[in-house]
């Protein structure tokens, strides 16, 4: 698990850097101008902008927008502040993008002129600056503007009929535009870095969680650019309310795309049961969020903006079983992951909340999910990067018992040289010849009769080291079977017979008995099973007239080469 120093560090860099991004600089970088006050009015039959201008006593200025419902609609603003008849030519009016049919802004003069820009939301695309923000510029006279009008027409009012609404000159504009740059070119350079990084990853390593990751930050650039305003941008005849659907789309298949990367990245063992079940319940609640809000929205907004934020809702219930049970489970994985779905989950909570109508929203309370998922994106992958070092401690580790255990099925377990089998696998196939001595120990039942089969066996021991210390390196040692052993080695690279025997005379053996050897020696190729078995025919037959001859010596055979 990740250490404790290690993790508060990264909490305080967290920390730090949420305090630089939201706190009021950005937030009045982000907003830009002056904000206005507003009040409302339903739309009647015969209504116009100049005879709303002077009824200012017709409109609401003290209930919530939302409590006036769906439908059209007439906002007045407050009466703009004097410097707006300094502002000249770059004055434009900002407001927030919502689900309206139409949005057309009047603008009354101090000469009592009134100019109308009509949009509709076929054509507010056009206006569309980043952050999703409608930027529209006051066309310029010689008086100045001294209010401002909205005419509303098909409101979904779900969040408000007017939201954000201010007024700017073109520098606050411009430092807004490139400050919401910042923000989406650095999420979007961070999530396509961490694609391609983690897809290289993918395709040495081949763990499904990384394709689940790349999944997750590919919809969330998804939503970012439906978010942003940029699908604008890239195509114009775009109706905005479509743009919206297309954004929940985006916001429910991300979502969905999380829980499946969390049951992709942990162990298998915390899901087990009725989690597993749950989760995949949870995926198909978030994928689906957005598709019905963007089916149903065309009859019943509002219910339909309902039942999305109730469904993400639901799906995202998920993510504290899964981190209970991380936890329970001793998952390893489970500090790192909680810190990268914190953020996210906390304003995920907290824009439900302004949906259900529980809390009001802001400008960088909307736009909270790209910071908070670039946020989880960026700790995910350091999550993964985690996770691969800990799959490749536990593959080295598997690999040392791997070949522990194979070490241990291929060496006799009294004397630690390799067995018959393993011997034999290792021996034929040799593509030069080889010199083979067949070793056997004189008189070994004498010795287990002197010193009891305890004796004998460390008598086994103290052979077999004797005859690694005596053979070249690279040379194959093996006991066959009881006190007979065999070393085998290139013809050219091959230990003396005599060699082996005046060690084995020399080495010292248990309560100083003496022990010699008998070796027979034959040369010869070994390539095939048929070739081992003639080779130890004859060396065998060289073993048996050397024990014949009185033991405590070597015979050799004809080499076989010599002998075809």
């Amino acid at each position: 698990m990740v250490g404790g120093p290690i993790f508060r560090k990264l909490l305080l860099l967290i920390a730090a850097l949420f305090a630089w991004t939201g706190g009021p600089a950005a937030a009045q970088a982000g907003l830009a101008g002056v904000p206005l006050d507003i009040c409302v009015a339903q739309a009647r039959t015969g209504d116009t902008p100049a005879r709303l201008f002077g009824d200012a006593a017709r409109f609401d200025c003290g209930s919530p927008q939302v409590d006036h419902g769906p439908g059209d609609f007439w906002v007045l603003s407050a009466p703009l502040p004097a410097w707006a008849a300094d502002v000249g030519v770059g004055s434009r009016v900002r407001v927030a993008s919502l689900a309206q049919a139409a949005l057309d802004l009047n603008i009354l003069y101090a000469d009592g002129a009134i100019a109308t820009i009509p949009t509709t939301s076929a054509t507010l695309g056009r206006h569309l600056q980043l952050g999703a923000i409608v930027e529209i510029p006051l066309p310029p006279r010689t008086a100045a503007p001294v209010r401002l009008l909205w005419r509303i027409r098909g409101a979904a009012n779900n969040h408000g009929l007017i939201v954000g609404q201010r007024i700017a000159d073109q520098r606050d504009s411009t430092r807004a535009g490139l400050t919401m740059a910042a923000i989406y070119a650095g999420f979007a350079g961070l999530g396509f870095a961490l694609i391609v990084y983690n897809l290289a990853l993918w395709g040495a390593l081949r763990h499904r969680f990384q394709l689940a990751y790349c999944a997750m930050v590919t919809l969330l650039l998804g939503y970012t650019l439906t978010s942003s305003g940029v699908l604008a941008w890239l195509a114009p005849a775009l109706d905005n309310n479509d743009r919206i659907r297309l954004n929940y789309i985006f916001i429910g298949f991300s979502a969905a795309s999380a829980v499946a990367f969390a049951r992709s990245f942990f162990e298998p063992r915390v899901f087990e049961g009725w989690l597993g079940r749950a989760c995949g319940l949870a995926i198909a609640a978030l994928a689906t969020s957005g598709l019905i809000f963007a089916a149903a929205s065309k009859f019943n907004y509002i219910l339909a903006d309902r039942a999305a934020s109730l469904l993400l809702l639901a799906g995202l219930s998920v993510t504290g079983p899964i981190l209970w049970q991380a936890w329970r489970r001793g998952s390893r994985y489970l500090r790192l992951f909680a810190l990268a779905w914190s953020v996210p989950i906390l304003f995920a909570a907290m824009r439900l909340l302004v949906a259900l109508h529980v809390i009001a929203g802001t400008f960088w309370l909307d736009n909270s999910t790209v910071l908070s998922f670039a946020f989880e994106a960026l700790v995910s992958s350091l999550a993964i990067a985690y996770r691969v070092q800990m799959l490749s401690h536990e593959r080295d580790e598997a690999r040392a018992r791997e070949s522990q255990a194979r070490e241990l099925a291929d060496a006799d377990p009294l004397t630690g040289l390799l067995n018959r089998r393993a011997f034999l696998d290792r021996a034929i196939g040799a593509g030069t010849p080889r010199l083979l001595h067949l070793i056997d120990i004189d008189h070994f039942k004498r010795v287990n009769e002197t010193l009891g089969h305890d004796g004998g066996d460390e008598v086994l021991r103290v052979f077999a080291r004797t005859l690694r210390a005596a053979t070249r390196p690279g040379s194959l040692i093996a006991r066959l079977g009881g006190e007979e052993f065999a070393v085998l080695a290139p013809v050219d690279d091959a230990t003396d017979a005599e060699a082996l025997l005046a060690r084995v005379r020399a080495a010292r053996m248990p309560f100083d008995l003496r022990v010699t050897a008998s070796i027979g020696t034959c040369a010869g190729p070994l390539v095939t099973d048929a070739e081992w078995k003639t080779l130890y025919r004859h060396a065998d037959r060289a073993l048996f007239e050397a024990k014949s001859a009185g033991r405590d010596r070597a015979r050799v055979a004809a080499s076989l080469a010599e002998a075809a």
